[in-house]
């Protein structure tokens, strides 16, 4: 009787060779066979994370201006709300519609957030919804909070995409680009970013402000601080806040989650009822994406909002818990 054989591990260098390309083209082949490795940190592969995390020290070094401060400020709103707007509540829930060419300059714009394509991000938040707070959610903070909050993110099966969960969206190729090369559009803004700076040092000196500058707290500062504070709702919006509904996972409602993240702090009522393009049900409770959205579908670029039905509305104290 023939014994079976346990497939083989390929060579640590072919892993690392694997691991690298990988930083510049996801499709790369995985060099690594063992399923037993999927939960553990991918730590070759995640160098450019922390890479991004350890450039922001060089505001010490770049120095800082009323310019460059702007510019992380205006970066950090528009890409939370490219995330927030398209990555979730469009490609993830479909909660709106809108034409190609705006669906594509958003998934730019979110993609310019590191926080891979939008391919990758809707496979990855429909499954946390199938999921929600069992052994099957990757981010549950049940697992714990660095786990929910960033652990996932760098593990091997954080990497993939689940192009099971997509099949609405695999037909668009330019999406299949921008989730294949999700390094191409992040490193084409710090580039630009230091152009700018560099042209506005010779072109505008009185700003005081120059392409390090730009760089450092244009994109790497601006996208540090808007990578943790989106993961903040899968690390504390499922252990912080109030619950106005039961459902079978721990989601809460966070007023101040929901202003640094532009209304996805509602996250209770989000998971109740995922299918709105609202998520602060209540006129008091502010969701700065939703009031976007309504700006753009006045001026045309999106329509068919989907509003929170009046059966979700009048359930209104049914069932308040943990108050």
């Amino acid at each position: 009787m023939q014994s079976e054989v346990a497939p083989q591990r390929q060579p640590s260098p072919a892993r690392g060779i694997a691991a690298v390309m990988r930083w510049f083209d996801t499709s790369a082949s995985s060099a690594d066979v063992d399923p037993a490795l999927d939960e553990r940190v991918d730590w070759l592969r995640a160098l450019p994370f922390a890479g991004m995390h350890l450039a922001c020290l060089g505001v010490f070094w770049a120095g800082v201006s009323a310019t460059a401060l702007w510019v992380a400020l205006g970066l950090y709103a528009a890409r939370m709300f490219a995330i927030t707007g398209f990555y979730h509540r469009y490609f993830s829930h479909r909660t709106f519609r809108t034409s190609r060419p705006v669906q594509f300059a958003f998934a730019v714009l979110g993609a310019s957030a590191v926080q891979r394509g939008p391919l990758w991000w809707a496979a990855h938040h429909r499954h946390h919804h199938v999921h929600a707070d069992t052994q099957a959610d990757p981010h549950s903070p049940r697992n714990g909070f660095w786990r929910s909050h960033a652990g996932w993110f760098l593990t091997r099966a954080g990497f993939r995409t689940d192009t099971s969960r997509i099949g609405d969206l695999l037909k668009f190729p330019e999406l299949r680009w921008l989730d294949r090369y999700d390094t191409a559009v992040p490193v084409a803004l710090a580039v630009l970013l230091f152009a700018v700076g560099e042209a506005l040092a010779r072109r505008a000196p009185g700003l005081g402000t120059n392409g390090v500058q730009l760089l450092v707290w244009g994109f790497f500062v601006s996208t540090v601080v808007l990578f943790h504070a989106t993961v903040t709702i899968n690390s504390l919006a499922h252990r912080l806040g109030s619950r106005r509904y039961a459902t079978r996972d721990d989601s809460r409602n966070n007023w101040w989650l929901a202003l640094l993240t532009f209304g996805e702090g509602w996250h209770n009522n989000h998971h109740f009822f995922p299918g709105s393009a609202r998520q602060g049900f209540r006129w008091w409770e502010i969701d700065l994406t939703w009031y976007g959205l309504r700006m753009m579908q006045a001026l045309g670029l999106v329509r068919a909002l989907k509003p929170v039905p009046a059966w979700v509305l009048a359930t209104r104290g049914a069932h308040e818990v943990g108050r």
